[in-house]
């Protein structure tokens, strides 16, 4: 999902459309915590999925949620290769064909890398993604 720089990045998260087609868990940074945000989205099917903060309350937290957490590691240091390596962001985008320009050679480069992290995931019968 992309947002200009003068939109909060949950407001996208707030509407009906976007959320139609999600079901399931959604992993998010600690800034997307928020009561109202999580209820909208568990009556919604949707188990949002953040780390705590230092100044919250523990709750309960399932091993396979943990997991998952520590997975979305992985996938920020490949946006970090994304962003210093292949250089994604180090242009200034005049036009949106411009930017998937910029992003589709940065992904071609990536390719092309010897080295890249990887998840061993499997997948089971009922089409959903399972990484544990």
């Amino acid at each position: 999902m992309f947002t200009p720089g003068n939109v909060d990045d949950r407001e996208p998260l707030k509407q009906k459309k976007f959320l139609k087609n999600i079901k399931g868990r959604l992993c998010a940074d600690k800034g997307y915590i928020g009561q109202t945000l999580f209820e909208n989205h568990f009556l919604n099917g949707i188990q949002l999925i953040t780390k705590v903060k230092n100044n919250m309350k523990n709750s309960l937290m399932s091993i396979a949620d943990k997991i998952l957490l520590r997975k979305r590691a992985l996938i920020e240091t490949v946006n970090d290769e994304l962003k210093n390596i292949a250089q994604i962001e180090h242009s200034r985008h005049r036009s949106f064909n411009n930017f998937i320009a910029n992003s589709l050679s940065a992904i071609a480069a990536y390719c092309f890398f010897e080295k890249k992290p990887a998840i061993d995931v499997c997948f089971v019968k009922d089409r959903q993604l399972s990484m544990f």
